[in-house]
């Protein structure tokens, strides 16, 4: 999608938002129990001409009653009474402020006004329930239970059904939490918090049924910016990252998305493997506000996977990293983050500047294994095994179970490290016991498999006191490693492995004067390299 199209969607969203939304968008997140959604939905609206402001105004005063702000909220409930004084809801507002601060006699002269506008309105009986239960559910349940008794007759209002199901939720029994907002929604498929209610009880341990139910909100109220928002989070968590951004893509083209919104899809398309429409969508952001940062990440994260954008990887990669060295409290990385650049610079040969940007990940997430162990490889491109092997141990001390490739890995490593040590006895010999070490514990993992005993007779050689003794410190363990590889399934996969073992022992048996042998050694080898004219002419030699 060309950037100028998404720029211009994005932009006829925002002014969309400008008219269309109303107080109703807040009134379902407020329902909904999403305080600090609704508050911005609520607010954004307020003076839109189509918003019923004292409508607006009872929401936001019991969001505010619900943050313990309660002259914000006689505010708010004054002017909803002064904008419409035949709404009664603001009466309610008033009403459970008054009992908060302990003033039952006032609350129930409220209570009783705001019943006196809307005589025949069950959802204001539960208002009024949901206000006793607010302040104080033990020592009004006999007032709470006469407020839900006025509307049992009611079966088709959800508002008592949801309330129940709210009550047994606080209470843990969620089965028949989930029971009431499913009645609820059964009764009234408009009553749109019914639907989310119940699926937020079921979204972490079985998504399909948040799925489920998610849809057939959607199904009849295919505008709800809830609904479209809480699929999308359904999917997320049932890590179907695909439909999850598919979903959001409907959702942030709704007036009544948040901006922080958009982020997260962006993010959803990286996740979900849409690179090209993830670094479209985040290069559109970036065109609408050049300080976002987020956008920023998922343009270079999206632009990363792109063939296509090689060549402009690495200027993304240190703008990135500046703006995060300007201010790393606010502009704070993932791991992702870090792992990504460090990558970069290094394949633009930069070793130096991707271990620097390594350093500081291990710094700011020191339980991650995974950056001791990019770190290890950035040493090795930069000619620096010791270096490696102490990088690599990190990893192995973080890494909760260890396998037999980490523990090889580490013992490679250490053995390199130990030969580029040599000048250093003392480094040298912890090196090569930690080799040994290593070689012990991928021996009890894998008994069976030769690299272990390789690896002894490579300390062996290399910790013998001179040439002639080096010649021949490996041979036991190098031919229990052959006995071993002889009998491997596939000893194919080992070949390089398998020459240097029959080579060694070859020269091991001239030395011995036991012509047979080596001559039986280096046939072997020429099995594995008959085109080595060298050691052909060589074994042709000797009688």
């Amino acid at each position: 999608m060309k950037f100028k199209g998404i720029l211009s969607l994005c932009l006829a969203g925002i002014a969309l938002s400008a008219t269309a939304q109303t107080h109703v968008e807040g009134e379902e997140y407020y329902k909904a129990d999403q305080l600090e959604n609704a508050k911005d939905l609520l607010l954004r609206s307020l003076n839109n001409p189509q918003t019923d402001k004292s409508v607006s105004d009872y929401y936001l005063g019991m969001i505010a009653l619900r943050e313990n702000k309660k002259d914000e909220a006689k505010k708010y409930f004054d002017a909803g009474i002064q904008a419409n004084p035949e709404y009664g809801y603001n009466y309610i507002g008033a009403g459970t402020l008054a009992l908060m601060s302990g003033n039952e006699k006032e609350a129930e002269s409220m209570f009783k006004t705001g019943e006196g506008k809307a005589k025949k309105d069950p959802a204001m009986q539960i208002a009024i329930a949901r206000a006793y239960d607010m302040v104080d559910p033990v020592k009004y349940e006999s007032k709470i239970s006469k407020r839900v008794a006025k509307v049992s007759k009611n079966i088709e209002n959800p508002d008592r059904y949801i309330f129940e199901g709210d009550v047994l939720a606080r209470a843990k029994q969620w089965g028949d939490a989930g029971a009431k907002y499913e009645m609820a929604a059964s009764y009234n498929d408009k009553a749109s918090d019914a639907y989310v209610k119940y699926a937020n009880l079921f979204t972490m341990v079985n998504p399909q049924y948040a799925i489920k139910m998610l849809n057939k909100l959607l199904e009849v109220n295919p505008q709800s910016a809830l609904g479209q928002r809480e699929l999308a989070n359904a999917y997320y968590n049932a890590k179907d990252y695909k439909n999850a951004a598919a979903q959001y893509g409907n959702y942030v083209k709704n007036p009544s998305h948040f901006k922080q919104d958009e982020n997260r899809y962006a993010f959803l398309l990286f996740y979900g493997g849409d690179y090209q429409k993830g670094y479209d969508y985040a290069t559109a952001l970036l065109q609408q506000d050049p300080k976002n940062f987020t956008a920023q990440r998922y343009q270079f994260m999206n632009a990363a996977q792109l063939e296509n954008m090689k060549d402009k990887l690495i200027p993304m990669a240190e703008a990135l990293y500046a703006e995060h060295k300007a201010n790393p409290a606010v502009n704070k990385f993932a791991a992702i983050d870090f792992t990504l650049i460090a990558d970069e610079l290094s394949n633009a040969k930069r070793n130096d500047e991707a271990i620097q940007v390594l350093q500081e990940a291990i710094k700011e997430m020191p339980d991650n294994a995974a950056f001791n162990k990019s770190l290890a490889m950035k040493y090795v491109d930069a000619n620096n095994i010791t270096k490696a092997a102490e990088a690599f141990r990190g990893y192995i001390q973080k890494t909760e179970e260890p396998g037999y490739n980490d523990f090889n890995q580490q013992a490679t490593f250490s053995f390199y490290a130990g030969v580029e040590n040599k000048d250093n006895p003392e480094v040298a010999k912890s090196l090569f016991d930690e080799v040994l070490t290593n070689a012990a514990k991928m021996e009890s993992i894998m008994p069976d498999n030769y690299k272990p005993k390789m690896l002894a007779g490579d300390v062996a050689k290399q910790t013998a006191a001179n040439e002639d003794d080096a010649a021949i410190a490996a041979q036991p363990k190098y031919e229990e490693a052959v006995a071993l590889l002889e009998k491997s399934p596939d000893p194919s996969r080992y070949t390089r492995d398998a020459k240097t073992l029959y080579m060694y022992l070859g020269n091991y048996y001239i030395k011995k004067d036991d012509v047979a042998k080596a001559k039986e050694y280096y046939n072997k080898f020429l099995t594995l390299d008959p085109e080595n004219e060298a050691v052909r002419k060589y074994v042709d030699s000797l009688k």
